[in-house]
């Protein structure tokens, strides 16, 4: 084995992630903390490659899906496997939103709408990076104005932190020239079993979802407008329950997501508080992971669409092998006035923060 290799134990090697695309160098960043377990970044879409925590009997694994070369994940058949998002998370209806009476047109790149940021959004962008020390890695892009057809430039900050008690800290800065519209959020697909070939399912998983409401959405999964008591609903996740237990309900919710792809609006004492919002457990290897944020909603994608296609080492990815807690502001925002603003405005600072917790229970 070289030095590479033997350095961390993802077995990612960072010569494997080197390469140039559009005159910006892109690599492999490694978080370590004090009780051994590693997260892998690259700077090509701010890609989490790598999460190596144990199981309830120490056993490592990789809970994370993602590539183990760099032309993987540009080529990945899932663009946005575990990436960063931007300008604007999730979709938007048409394509089309209004800003000082101003109509502005955004690609279509998902059915009839706009999703995460556009044909080439952040997830495709390759950042600025500077690792801090073994815990911190602070990427920086700069969004062109007219970028992906969205106005102002924006300049963007995401620190990610692994510290001590094994939480994956993400925090997100942005500030514009001009007004505009903005809604970030990381992209992770979590396999709290561990990736394998293939890797398991998630209908097993137990989750605690902590919303009262969540977003319905039509047939081309843009929200109706209607906020929605989770109550007797397949979207009940109040109390914890196996991921698969509904996820195939005769109800027409369900049957739009093709099972679930809907954002569930986080109960909040105040806005933007840093706040519980999920927690994810596997059963059969103990790990669990919670999640925090100030944002006030999380979309929950329960990989309804993998194919099966190949990731890091080998391991493939069957559909519903991973689920995604994507913190962030509502779908749709810039069409509805009555959801949570997303509007940046020049002299306005955006700020988010979103912390992955992992732990075992036994």
């Amino acid at each position: 084995m070289n030095t590479a290799e033997t350095e961390n134990i993802c077995g990612l090697r960072k010569e494997d992630f080197q390469t140039t695309v559009n005159g910006k160098q892109t690599d492999l960043y490694i978080l370590k903390n004090s009780l051994g377990n590693e997260v892998a970044i690259t700077n090509y879409g701010g890609a989490l490659v790598a999460i190596m925590v144990p199981d309830k009997d120490g056993n490592m694994a990789n809970v994370i899906q993602g590539h183990d070369t760099i032309q993987g994940v540009i080529d990945s058949p899932e663009p946005y496997l575990s990436t960063l998002i931007g300008r604007f998370g999730n979709r938007i209806c048409k394509g089309k939103f209004q800003l000082n009476g101003k109509e502005y047109n955004l690609p279509i790149n998902n059915g009839p709408n706009s999703l995460h940021g556009g044909k080439k959004g952040f997830n495709a962008k390759v950042w600025e990076a500077l690792q801090m020390n073994d815990q911190a890695l602070v990427l920086k892009y700069v969004s062109p104005y007219g970028e992906e057809g969205y106005t102002g430039e924006v300049k963007v900050t995401v620190v990610y932190t692994f510290n001590d008690d094994n939480e994956l800290v993400i925090e997100y800065m942005a500030t514009t020239n001009k007004k505009t519209i903005i809604n970030l959020t990381s992209h992770g697909f979590f396999s709290l079993q561990g990736i394998a070939n293939p890797t398991p399912t998630i209908d097993n998983q137990i989750c605690e979802i902590n919303a009262d409401f969540y977003i319905p959405i039509d047939e081309t999964s843009i929200p109706t407008g209607e906020i929605r008591f989770v109550k007797d609903t397949p979207f009940d996740f109040r109390t914890p329950k196996a991921v698969g237990q509904d996820i195939d309900a005769d109800d027409e919710q369900i049957k739009n997501g093709a099972g679930y792809d809907h954002c569930f609006v986080l109960n909040k004492r105040e806005e933007g508080e840093l706040s519980f919002a999920a927690k994810l457990t596997d059963p059969v290897s103990g790990r669990t992971m919670e999640v925090y944020t100030t944002e006030p909603g999380m979309q929950v994608y329960s990989d309804n669409w993998a194919t099966g296609y190949e990731g890091q080492h080998g391991a493939t990815f069957p559909r519903r092998s991973g689920i995604c807690f994507e913190c962030q502001h509502f779908p749709d925002s810039p069409n509805r006035p009555y959801f949570p603003s997303v509007i940046l405005r020049p002299g306005m600072k955006y700020k988010q923060k979103t912390i992955y917790k992992f732990g075992v229970e036994k």
